[in-house]
C-alpha cells in the first residue's frame, strides 16, 4: 500500500536515477565536445560528431525531470538550491544553448564550421564545469536561515568548487574517449584509446583529490566516512573504486571496445554512491534533510501516478533509440 511506503525516499530515489541517468547518457556528448579540438579537422572530427547525432538531444530529457522532479517533489529544496546557485545553473543552461546551435549550425553553415566548433567546444566545457561547480558547492554546504537562503552571490565560487568543476570536464571526457571507443574504428578509435588512458588518470587524481578535500569541509564528512563502524562499510567504496580503475586500465591495454566505456560508468556509480554517504538523509548538508523539504504527502503521490508512467516509456524510447543506431559509426554518420 502507498501509505505504508515512505514517498519521500521514493522521490529522493527517482531524482538521484534521473540524475545519474543524465550523467551517464549527456555526459559522454559534452565528453567528445571538450575533446573535440584534439581531434584533425575531417574524418575524426566528423566520426566524433556523428557517434552522437541520433541520441544527445534525447539524453538531455533526464535533466528535465530531474530539475522538474526537484521542483515537484522538494520544492523547498529548489528555492534554496536554485537561489544559491544562481549563476553556475544558469550558465549551465546557457552553454547547453549554445552548444545545441553550434551542433546542428556547424552542419548547415559549412563556411562558418571552424567558429561552430569553437562553439561546440566552449559551450561543452562551460556546461560540464558549471555542473561540477554547483556540485561542489552544494557539498560544501549552503547558508540557509528561516527556510530560505542567506549567503552571498559569490558563496558558490571556491577552490573546492572550482576542484570538483574541473574533476566533472575530465571524467566526461573520459566518458567520450571511451564511447569513441565502442562506437569508431581505425585511427579515430585509436586516438580515443590514447585519450581515455591519459584522461583516466587525470579523472582518478581528481576522485582522490576531491575525496580527500571532501574530507577537510566542516560538514561531519569525516565522521561519516572514517569512524568505526562504518568504515567497515564505507572503506569498500574506495577499494571498488582501485578494483575497477584497474579493470579499466587493463580493458584498454587489452583493446577491448565496450568495456572501457562500461568501466568508466562504473567508477561514475561509485561517486554517486559516495556522495549518497556523505549527504544522505540532507538534501541541503546540514540545513535541509529529505523530510523538511518535501511537497505535501497527497502531491508526491499524485506527481508518482505520473512517474510511473513517464519513466518505463522514457526508458523504453531510450532504449529502442540506441538499439536502432547501435554499431559502429562510418565518416558519413547518421545525421
Amino acid at each position: 500500500m502507498i501509505a505504508d511506503v515512505d514517498l519521500t525516499l521514493v522521490w529522493a530515489a527517482i531524482i538521484l536515477f534521473a540524475v545519474f541517468a543524465y550523467v551517464v547518457m549527456d555526459g559522454f556528448d559534452l565528453g567528445i565536445g571538450i575533446l573535440f579540438p584534439v581531434f584533425p579537422v575531417g574524418r575524426e572530427r566528423d566520426q566524433a560528431i556523428n557517434s552522437i547525432a541520433p541520441v544527445w538531444d534525447g539524453n538531455e530529457t533526464w535533466l528535465v525531470m530531474g530539475g522538474g522532479g526537484l521542483l515537484a517533489a522538494f520544492p523547498l529544496a529548489y528555492g534554496v538550491v536554485m537561489t544559491a546557485l544562481y549563476p553556475p545553473i544558469i550558465a549551465m543552461l546557457l552553454a547547453l544553448v549554445f552548444r545545441g546551435v553550434a551542433f546542428e549550425a556547424r552542419w548547415r553553415d559549412p563556411a562558418h564550421r571552424r567558429g561552430w566548433d569553437i562553439a561546440f567546444t566552449l559551450g561543452s566545457t562551460v556546461a560540464a564545469f558549471a555542473q561540477g561547480v554547483a556540485l561542489g558547492a552544494l557539498l560544501q554546504g549552503i547558508e540557509v536561515e528561516n527556510r530560505a537562503y542567506a549567503g552571498g552571490w559569490f558563496d558558490w565560487l571556491t577552490p573546492f568548487s572550482l576542484l570538483t568543476g574541473a574533476s566533472v570536464v575530465v571524467g566526461y571526457a573520459v566518458l567520450g574517449a571511451t564511447w569513441l571507443i565502442w562506437k569508431t574504428e581505425g585511427v579515430t578509435q585509436e586516438h580515443a584509446y590514447r585519450l581515455a588512458a591519459r584522461f583516466g588518470v587525470l579523472l582518478l587524481v581528481g576522485i582522490v583529490a576531491v575525496s580527500i578535500a571532501t574530507l577537510g569541509l566542516d560538514y561531519d564528512y569525516h565522521r561519516r566516512w572514517l569512524t568505526y563502524p562504518a568504515v567497515l562499510v564505507t572503506a569498500q567504496v574506495p577499494l571498488l573504486t582501485a578494483i575497477i580503475a584497474y579493470a579499466y586500465f587493463r580493458a584498454l591495454k587489452k583493446r577491448r571496445e565496450g568495456a572501457p566505456f562500461l568501466l568508466a560508468l562504473a567508477l561514475f556509480l561509485l561517486t554517486f554512491v559516495g556522495l549518497a554517504i556523505s549527504v544522505f538523509p540532507y538534501v541541503v548538508p546540514t540545513a535541509l534533510t529529505i523530510w523538511d523539504a518535501a511537497a505535501p504527502e497527497k502531491s508526491q503521490v499524485f506527481m508518482l501516478i505520473g512517474a510511473a508512467v513517464l519513466v518505463p516509456m522514457i526508458l523504453a524510447y531510450t532504449g529502442w533509440s540506441y538499439w536502432v543506431f547501435r554499431g559502429k559509426v562510418g565518416h558519413e554518420g547518421y545525421h
